[in-house]
């Protein structure tokens, strides 16, 4: 019956003031942006736009979709984004269905999880992480967006922890069926496993869209910018000698929408993904963090 009690209301109610408050403060600044984006020249220019567009138009949006640069940095963020949470994800699953398994089965299951947890307390840093990928001629290669982050040990432990949950009578049951190892991870981890591994992909996938730093490092040439390096050039460098924006394409167009425009169109994606995958958060991160 706490529920009903006096401090419990206030307390309710406190909460979501304060939701609703944190909900509109993430919210307003996107309908800005939007706002701004269908707005015209002279209103974006003297910040006369607020939550709604003044003078109507879709300029930015067509000016951007044309601009080969953009186009062609959203090309290279997806497949960027497709081949990275493939690749990484294989490992994660990997990995952590070997070393869920009892020191009896793998005797030296601690020395590796210790090995991988090393990593990520310590690294070499970045002036050798340069050099490193200099030497295996990564630089300006797709691969170089995707091998340097695909082992996340953070990833593996979580899913590790889920996989220590699935009931052992399930996976004995499949050797007794006479399965192996992988028919037993892919029959029988996998799809109870399913919201720890959509939300692992969903981090996976926001991480590789929103990646802007290793782009500006490992691509020399802009033409191979991802999306996030290229908005970053656009937007914080003010950088248009290196995405050719052409002058005649900003005369009759405030730069204020064709950044707004941009910064969309670059979320747009993860704002489509993520109210389809935000309903595994609780269940995939919780458990895996409890058993912790």
């Amino acid at each position: 019956m706490y529920h009903k009690t006096k401090p419990y209301r206030i307390f309710t109610v406190f909460n979501y003031i304060l939701m609703i408050a944190v909900s509109i403060m993430c919210v307003v600044p996107l309908i800005h942006v939007l706002a701004v984006s269908f707005s015209g020249k002279s209103a974006a220019n003297a910040n006369l736009v607020g939550l709604w567009p003044v003078d109507f138009t879709v300029d930015a949006y067509t000016k951007t979709v044309a601009n080969e640069n953009f186009t062609r940095s959203i090309w290279v963020t997806l497949q960027r984004t497709v081949l990275g949470t493939l690749f990484s994800m294989g490992v994660v699953i990997l990995a952590a269905y070997a070393l869920s398994k009892e020191n009896a089965r793998f005797r030296r299951r601690n020395m590796y999880i210790w090995l991988l947890v090393f990593t990520m307390l310590f690294s070499g840093g970045l002036v050798p992480m340069y050099i490193l990928i200099q030497k295996l001629h990564l630089m300006n290669s797709l691969w170089v967006l995707i091998l340097p982050g695909a082992v996340s040990v953070w990833n593996i432990i979580l899913l590790l922890n889920f996989f220590r949950a699935v009931p052992k009578e399930m996976e004995e049951a499949a050797f007794i069926d006479g399965a192996g190892h992988f028919r037993t991870l892919f029959s029988v981890y996998l799809p109870v496993s399913m919201p720890a591994i959509a939300t692992l992909s969903l981090f996976t996938i926001v991480g590789h869209w929103n990646s802007w730093f290793d782009g500006l490092l490992y691509m020399t040439d802009h033409r191979n910018y991802p999306l996030a390096t290229f908005l970053q050039s656009v937007i914080v460098q003010q950088d248009f000698s290196k995405v050719t924006v052409r002058p005649e394409d900003l005369e009759n167009i405030s730069q204020r929408t064709v950044k707004a425009a941009q910064i969309f169109i670059g979320m747009a994606p993860i704002l489509i993904v993520y109210p389809f995958l935000q309903r595994f958060f609780v269940k995939g991160i919780v458990l895996g963090a409890v058993k912790e």
